[in-house]
């Protein structure tokens, strides 16, 4: 079988769940799709749909609009609805390396969440 060119999302995926400490059966269970299909997805050879991602963001814990822009779904300055964040902001928080991958896209999340709120 041949890459479908997904390779970015599948090692950013194996890389959050090793960060989560699970299994790939673990994450297949937590997420509702079969191991060997996962298993296809970190590997670079499945698409997944927009679904299956949010599934699996589920199961990582992880906001599924990390994994859309990782899939190339969604473009990463789409996520902020229109608004900029302060330059920096974000990169502040990626680069920060006392923190894991989750923490990050935890404290991103919270980020957005109240610029959404504040006009």
């Amino acid at each position: 079988m041949t890459s479908l060119g997904v390779g970015n999302l599948g090692e950013f995926l194996r890389e959050q769940r090793r960060q989560a400490q699970l299994s790939l059966r673990q994450l297949a269970d937590a997420a509702g799709v079969s191991n060997p299909y996962l298993s296809q997805i970190e590997r670079g050879l499945r698409k997944p749909s927009a679904e299956i991602l949010q599934q699996i963001a589920k199961g990582l814990r992880i906001s599924a609009e990390t994994l859309y822009v990782q899939a190339g779904i969604l473009d990463e300055r789409s996520q902020d609805a229109g608004a900029e964040p302060p330059p920096g902001v974000r990169d502040a928080v990626l680069a920060d390396p006392g923190l894991t991958e989750q923490q990050k896209q935890a404290l991103l999340q919270i980020y957005d969440s109240f610029r959404k709120e504040n006009p």
